[in-house]
């Protein structure tokens, strides 16, 4: 008989081992897979009390988002950024290209506002406010929840193979995702264009609102393209806020952490010797951006509170504590004592309560009208027998949010004489009108240093504008 050939232990051992679950550390981006891949982050359901709170607050942020183009004040948009004739509307108020000086104390003012929530309670705005967190959680993965199932079954979606069953719910996903950024593309076109015209651009044919279309076109692209795939990569990769969140922190910023001194040393639920930690994971299943929020502050989180509601519902279930995961400053898990008033918060509110002032008091001195008052085009002067002769044009600018009329008053001024056509004007709101006016001078009476001087003058505020008379240096003999 031939002999059974025989199986050394090396050759047994060299069976392949089972993969081992990745888990989320600080080395690595867990969205990215080690070979440069996308990893998809499907985060489980959670309730609580956070929760409830985020959703009160993205429906209130979602409604105004939508509402504010249909809103009017005085017959006017609420919000209106009219790049195209150089207007801006701000709830009741109006600018024009003029006044846009006035936007570098907006700016600043809220990224001042920005520093001094973050120095506070870190990135409380990346997890309540963002319009990236509002819409991603808000709608999206509600939408993806609704078609696809929880965490596991939308897991297992993504990693089957194109049957019929992934073709029409991913077909109907998407679909769905198309007409949401459809609708958010339009209501931003909102904030540039009159609602009525972006009603009426969106009736008509593309090659009749070219700029409107291509705006929408591209704009519907990009919010499909985020939400749909690009998604807490934009907070991670792109996003500078979230890079800057290191130097506004202190000891005693609040954030979302882990309580390592009650909860070390980890263990299962039958282990005596372990802290209140079970090892479970829950908190890195729920959470948008893929961490571990037990290895400590890390740049991709957002502060969204997912995992405090998913550690506290297992504390309860446990019987334990809640509070394991919970937004406390660094010094508060260290000594239980935390600092509210401390330099930095105290530099930081110092220039926003500045910029605000300082703002407050350019917008209240701000004139309800310009007045540019220019030479006209051509020769700066004609010479007429024995008269000089000067063209002006005097251009006024109604800035009220409502109609106005204007007295165009020259001031006399010996031996100058004055011919303007029209005196009085009446404006709509931001609208302007271009008045000419002749200036002439005997020859023999002009004199180097001469300025012609003209006041507008409007419901008790008057303006005063003034430009030199030009003509000859010589006088003539």
């Amino acid at each position: 008989m031939d002999e059974k050939p025989k199986v050394s232990p090396t050759q047994v051992s060299e069976k392949p081992a089972k993969p081992s679950v990745r888990r989320p550390d600080l080395d690595e981006l867990y969205c990215i897979n080690p070979d440069g891949s996308r990893n998809t982050i499907h985060p489980a359901d959670v309730k609580g009390r956070y929760q409830r709170r985020k959703k009160l607050i993205w429906a209130t942020l979602i409604a105004v988002y939508l509402a504010i183009p249909w809103v009017t004040i005085g017959g006017m948009p609420a919000v209106l950024i009219d790049i195209e004739h150089r207007n801006f509307f701000l709830f009741g108020n109006t600018f024009n290209a003029q006044d846009f000086w006035l936007a570098f104390f907006v700016v600043t003012g809220i990224g001042f506002t920005l520093f001094v929530v973050s120095a506070l309670f870190g990135r409380l705005w990346c997890g309540y406010g963002c319009p990236q967190t509002v819409f991603l959680d808000g709608v999206f993965r509600r939408v993806e929840r609704w078609i696809e199932g929880g965490a596991a079954k939308r897991k297992k979606l993504q990693e089957s193979g194109w049957n019929a069953d992934k073709i029409l719910r991913r077909g109907a996903k998407w679909s769905i995702y198309l007409a949401i950024a459809a609708v958010l593309s339009h209501t931003m076109l909102g904030y540039f264009m009159p609602i009525d015209a972006v009603i009426e651009a969106t009736m008509s044919s593309p090659v009749e609102n070219p700029t409107a279309f291509t705006f929408t076109l591209v704009f519907t692209a990009i919010i499909y393209f985020n939400f749909t795939w690009f998604r807490e990569q934009l907070c991670i990769v792109i996003c500078p806020y979230g890079r800057l969140q290191g130097v506004l922190y202190d000891a005693d910023t609040v954030n979302v952490g882990y309580d390592a001194s009650r909860g070390e040393p980890r263990g299962g639920y039958a282990e005596e010797a372990r802290g209140d930690c079970i090892d479970c994971y829950r908190c890195v299943a729920v959470c948008p951006t893929g961490i571990d929020i037990r290895n400590g502050t890390q740049l991709e989180c957002i502060g969204c509170a997912n995992c405090i509601d998913a550690c506290d519902e297992v504390m309860f279930k446990l019987g334990q504590e809640p509070g394991l995961v919970r937004y406390d400053s660094q010094r508060g898990f260290e000594t239980g004592k935390r600092r509210f008033v401390r330099p930095r918060l105290f530099f930081y509110t110092v220039l926003l309560l500045l910029g605000i002032t300082v703002f407050s008091i350019a917008a209240s001195s701000r004139s309800p009208f310009e007045v540019d008052f220019t030479r006209q085009r051509g020769a700066p002067f004609t010479l007429q027998e024995d008269l000089i002769r000067n063209g002006f044009q005097i251009r006024v600018v109604n800035k009220q949010p409502k109609a106005g009329s204007f007295r165009i008053e020259p001031v006399e001024s010996d031996p100058l004489t004055f011919l303007l056509p029209v005196q009085e004007l009446n404006l709509e709101s931001l609208q302007s009108q271009a008045v000419p006016m002749f200036v002439t001078c005997p020859r023999d009476r002009y004199e180097i240093g001469q300025r012609v001087e003209v006041r507008v003058v409007s419901e008790g505020e008057t303006l005063t504008v003034e430009v030199p008379f030009v003509g000859p240096r010589g006088k003539k003999d």
